[in-house]
């Protein structure tokens, strides 16, 4: 069966359509678009009009795309994550969405973003990462983390920390100063510090930390000198902590014009990628992982699967 889903994040927006079976699915096309949805949430509580328009012209988009597929807009499965789960507005900007493209989104949770997250994620990686890892997806305005024990989800949980949002609290310069990434790690680490408070008496770390999403997933084509982006090499990398010590030092002398001059880089993640970068090396310093698995699926594909 043809199914399209629709990944409505704080800062990109992102279309899947496949053929699905059972287990698999065989991508038919995919497309993301840097909207910056979750833009001055943090100063004002709610959807900027220039980010509700970005938004728009996003989703007029995919409608006339899946169109062109044979699927309805009512029948693209779509959600929104936490910008529009925290927004004062949001729920009124999504009815606006329904009343004017016949495209209905879900606003879920930071645990079934954690979940689908997961679910997409263990479809390509390797069974022995799959097994025993810590599953961290960096967005926007949040960040989930998931437990794995013997292939099992052990916990899973939503931080109010991503990209978007510790770019406007922290970032002023261009470059950023090393007070300013300093501070964005220790904002990092005392979020990491809250996760392993909600793991209780069970406070087993597992083998592998495994990444997610775009912030991880640019970082490894980064270091694999990636043209043409192949989502294949990037499942299962195993990026070392000094590959990314030695290109975090470099990211963070540039400036975001020459940052653009990278062809893995695009536009709309010049800026969030120091965030990232801070996110990045805070978990690998609070929890002393020496590598990062990466993957590129993740909660667009778990949705493939997941009833919601």
């Amino acid at each position: 069966m043809k199914k399209a889903v629709l990944d409505i994040g704080s800062n990109t927006i992102r279309l899947l359509i496949a053929e699905v079976s059972d287990s698999s699915y065989q991508k038919i096309y995919y497309q993301h678009r840097v909207a910056r949805l979750g833009e001055g949430l943090q100063q004002t509580g709610a959807l900027s009009d220039a980010g509700k328009q970005r938004g728009m012209v996003v989703f007029l988009e995919v409608v006339d795309i899946c169109a062109s597929h044979g699927i309805a807009a009512q029948d693209i499965q779509a959600v929104a994550t936490a910008a529009i789960r925290e927004a004062s507005n949001g729920k009124d900007y999504v009815q606006h969405v329904l009343d004017t493209l016949d495209l209905n989104i879900q606003i879920i949770h930071g645990q079934l973003e954690a979940k689908l997250s997961l679910l997409g994620a263990q479809m390509v990686l390797d069974a022995d990462v799959s097994q025993d890892m810590l599953l961290f997806d960096i967005g926007g305005a949040s960040t989930e983390f998931n437990r794995v024990r013997d292939g099992e989800l052990v916990d899973g949980f939503s931080e109010k920390l991503g990209v978007v949002r510790l770019t406007e609290l922290y970032l002023a310069h261009n470059p950023p100063l090393p007070s300013e990434y300093q501070a964005m790690k220790e904002h990092t680490k005392g979020h990491l510090k809250h996760i392993e408070s909600l793991w209780g008496e069970d406070t087993f770390l597992p083998k592998y930390m495994v990444g997610t999403a775009g912030t991880v997933t640019t970082l490894a084509a980064i270091v694999l000198q990636m043209g043409d982006y192949d989502a294949n090499t990037i499942n299962n990398y195993r990026l070392k902590k000094e590959d990314f010590e030695s290109l975090r030092d470099e990211l963070l002398g540039m400036t975001n014009e020459e940052r653009l001059a990278i062809p893995a880089i695009e536009q709309g993640r010049e800026d969030v990628i120091v965030v990232g970068l801070a996110i990045v090396d805070a978990m690998f310093e609070f929890w002393g992982y020496e590598a990062m698995v990466t993957v590129d699926a993740g909660l667009l594909e778990g949705l493939l699967f997941a009833r919601v």
